[in-house]
């Protein structure tokens, strides 16, 4: 996006995990913020090791400005009101000095979009910019589509955070950028800019030769035949075309909802990467994402590779993470927990089933439905024993020794740096964040 780079302290983490999705053994992955080195083990072992030394990181800061016709976007917005759909309008976007005509810019959002009204503020809203919507081909240093994403709070704190924790623990994760946005000549406002997944982000963090699918807020993970246009409004394919249809994930599906208990528990390994969704189930319940796969709003992309025809559920949607914005972002906490406090098994505040995962059905998933994936696979003990385990790998080699901490302290020094929030609201989601990773 070819940023402005701000130097602050940094880390430098050693990450050793096993079935994520990471690099080969011994290589560096640049992630836009903190250089990362991954190694890959064998299936059989799960231990996490990090490292943490003195450094310093070039974390990214950008100046984003739209100019679009009005009343181009207020017919936009009736028509979001009126039907739900999400259409194109043009516009023209510069990204530090770089000026781009005929940019494709829609809304981009569910939850965060429920209060979208005709006199909204532009510079609020949650878009999706693509650069080669109307103009073929056309990018920004390799860059062709960004989310600029919504969140409960000014700075955006939570969420920057949660993307760097994901990455360190091994999974595909979107790279972030403070960004000073502004609409129309209007001030600019704080935004968090992230990569939208698409086929250059799965090249990049996966494999080009896969493809990737996201999970609708209005679907779910269940079965609804072998026809392709069932899953219209349930599930969209974003990247790899090329390289599949739907074919395998409509058979993922069949498997996870038909399978009796044994062959699930035998096959799964076959048609899911076991230890990716350990893990990512655990990070979620480290980052206290009530809003994950499990959570109303579905939130999650599946990776198919084409090699291993294996899926991995791929991280997507942190702007709760931390129990951040629950209420004020479009969430509903579970019974009366309070935010930030989802605990691990046992009973939820309010008499919910708890657990990782979001507990039994009704708890969690769209509409009160919980996701049937994690249900079946905390069924198993020894894989809801997996997952505990990496609770613990995960809160020690992150969280108790004070990697989380020193990112977040990183984060709100490039967020001063910006100059558009004030030092006081900085200091206080900083300190929100702060409680919640102990």
């Amino acid at each position: 996006m070819n940023p402005r780079r701000v130097i602050v302290p940094a880390i430098t983490s050693l990450v050793l995990l096993a079935g994520c999705a990471a690099s080969d053994a011994g290589s560096t992955v640049d992630n836009g913020t903190a250089a990362t080195t991954v190694i890959t083990t064998d299936s059989t072992e799960s231990a996490v090791d990090a490292e943490v030394d003195a450094g310093e990181v070039d974390v990214a800061t950008q100046d984003i400005a739209v100019t679009f016709d009005d009343a181009e976007y207020q017919a936009m917005l009736a028509t979001y009101s009126s039907t739900g759909d999400k259409e194109w309008i043009e516009a023209t976007v510069t990204i530090d000095g770089s000026t781009y005509e005929q940019v494709g810019l829609r809304l981009k959002g569910n939850s965060s979009l429920r209060s979208v009204s005709t006199s909204a503020d532009p510079a609020t809203l949650p878009w999706l910019i693509d650069l080669d919507q109307f103009v073929d081909g056309q990018q920004h240093d390799g860059v062709i589509e960004l989310v600029v994403r919504s969140n409960g709070t000014t700075t955006s704190l939570n969420e920057a955070v949660a993307l760097e924790l994901l990455s360190l623990a091994g999974l595909a994760s979107q790279d972030a950028t403070a960004t000073a946005f502004s609409v129309n000549g209007g001030d600019a406002v704080l935004r968090l800019v992230v990569d939208h997944p698409d086929d250059v982000w799965m090249a990049d963090e996966l494999d080009g030769s896969g493809a990737l699918y996201k999970a609708e807020s209005s679907g779910d993970y269940s079965y609804r035949g072998d026809d392709p246009e069932a899953y219209d409004e349930v599930f969209d394919q974003e990247a790899g075309d090329e390289n599949a249809d739907l074919t395998p994930l409509i058979e993922f599906l069949d498997f996870v909802n038909n399978s009796d208990d044994a062959i699930f528990e035998s096959e799964l390994a076959e048609h899911l990467d076991i230890d990716a969704f350990a893990t990512y189930l655990a990070m979620e319940e480290l980052l206290q994402n009530f809003d994950d796969i499990d959570g109303p709003g579905n939130n999650s992309y599946l990776y198919y590779d084409t090699a291993t025809e294996q899926f991995t559920i791929v991280p997507w949607d942190h702007n709760l993470a931390f129990g951040v914005g629950m209420a004020g972002a479009g969430g509903m906490p579970p019974g009366n927990m309070p935010a930030g406090q989802r605990p691990t098994g046992g009973a939820m505040p309010g008499g919910m089933p708890g657990g990782v995962g979001g507990g039994a059905p009704g708890a969690g998933g769209p509409m009160g439905r919980s996701n049937t994936l994690v249900q079946r696979f905390l069924a198993v003990d020894t894989w809801q024993s997996l997952v505990d385990a990496r609770v613990e790998e995960l809160r020690a080699e992150l969280f108790d020794s004070g990697v989380a901490a020193e990112l977040l302290a990183q984060w709100a020094d490039v967020i001063a740096s910006t100059g558009l929030v004030d030092q006081s609201t900085i200091d206080s989601d900083a300190a929100t964040i702060s409680a919640a990773i102990g």
